[in-house]
């Protein structure tokens, strides 16, 4: 009964009446380049003129700050502990995106009690941010809080390169998303790849496998290519898209940043971030 007046009273406090695309960018395993295609499809759209919030939900290993050489002084382990809002702890990136930061190297935080994942919450709940878009770069792998945000997102993107670890793990994630807690539409970015067609015999050894076995649709949403000024731009602690903006990395994602603006935003309770909110909560309870 608490958790259901819980839902009630959050649906009370959160009054965001335009819709949000809410976009969670996940992987079967590490190392593929998640984080840098979320930092840089959120600068895109931020150049592009959205209103983009980018939630660093790696809640133990957080390192977007890291990669856009941020400093922030606060992150969700001082909105967890109640010393500071949501709102006070989010930074600014290129072309206004504004970033909540996790903390890194933190156990806690990846080990969250289900009245912490409540209280994290409650803060969403609170915000009174202008938002277009908000982009949720979710931990590797299949811990509960991945699969809490990825349930609770409007659409969910996965991140793959041409390793067999990484098309074995990406299958298994979209397998459980799906089986378990019927999410059945999915984005695939192919990233580290040579060109296109390369971009789509990856795309298609996925399809083939989830079409066969499972009762979902996927949908390729291109390619990254290789290209040694994204390398550079990870070192200066730069997004390619600012600081390489005509290199080939950076035009792959503004390409891919334009498919995600004509995403029509769904009008039903799903394209709320009040449902958004909601979406979560019931995530976690079922996982809790």
């Amino acid at each position: 009964m608490a958790d259901i007046d819980q839902a009630h009273g959050l649906r009370k406090m959160t009054n965001i009446p335009r819709p949000v695309k809410v976009i969670a960018v996940a992987s079967g395993k590490g190392g593929v380049g998640k984080t840098n295609v979320t930092v840089n499809l959120g600068t895109a759209l931020a150049a592009q003129g959205k209103q983009v919030l980018l939630l660093d939900a790696d809640l133990g290993l957080a390192n977007i700050d890291v990669m856009l050489g941020l400093h922030p002084q606060y992150n969700l382990m001082h909105v967890l502990d109640g010393s500071k809002s949501l709102e006070e702890i989010i930074v600014e990136g290129p072309h206004g995106l504004k970033i909540i930061p996790a903390a890194s190297g933190v156990q806690k935080m990846a080990e969250l009690s289900p009245a912490e994942h409540a209280g994290m919450i409650q803060a969403f709940s609170e915000m009174d941010q202008h938002i277009d878009v908000l982009l949720i770069d979710s931990a590797a792998g299949i811990a509960d809080s991945v699969v809490s945000f990825t349930r609770a997102a409007q659409e969910v993107i996965v991140v793959v390169c041409d390793e067999p670890a990484s098309i074995t793990d990406a299958y298994a994630f979209i397998k459980l998303l799906s089986r378990e807690y019927d999410v059945t539409r999915f984005h695939v970015i192919a990233n580290m790849v040579r060109n296109v067609q390369e971009g789509r015999e990856l795309f298609n050894k996925i399809s083939l496998v989830c079409d066969r076995f499972l009762d979902v649709s996927l949908d390729f949403m291109g390619i990254v290519p290789f290209d040694d000024d994204l390398r550079r731009a990870v070192k200066k602690q730069r997004s390619v898209v600012e600081f390489m903006p005509r290199s080939k990395a950076a035009t792959a994602f503004v390409h891919l940043a334009k498919k995600i603006e004509y995403w029509p935003v769904q009008k039903q309770p799903r394209g709320h971030m009040e449902f958004f909110i909601e979406r979560l909560i019931q995530a976690s309870l079922d996982i809790a």
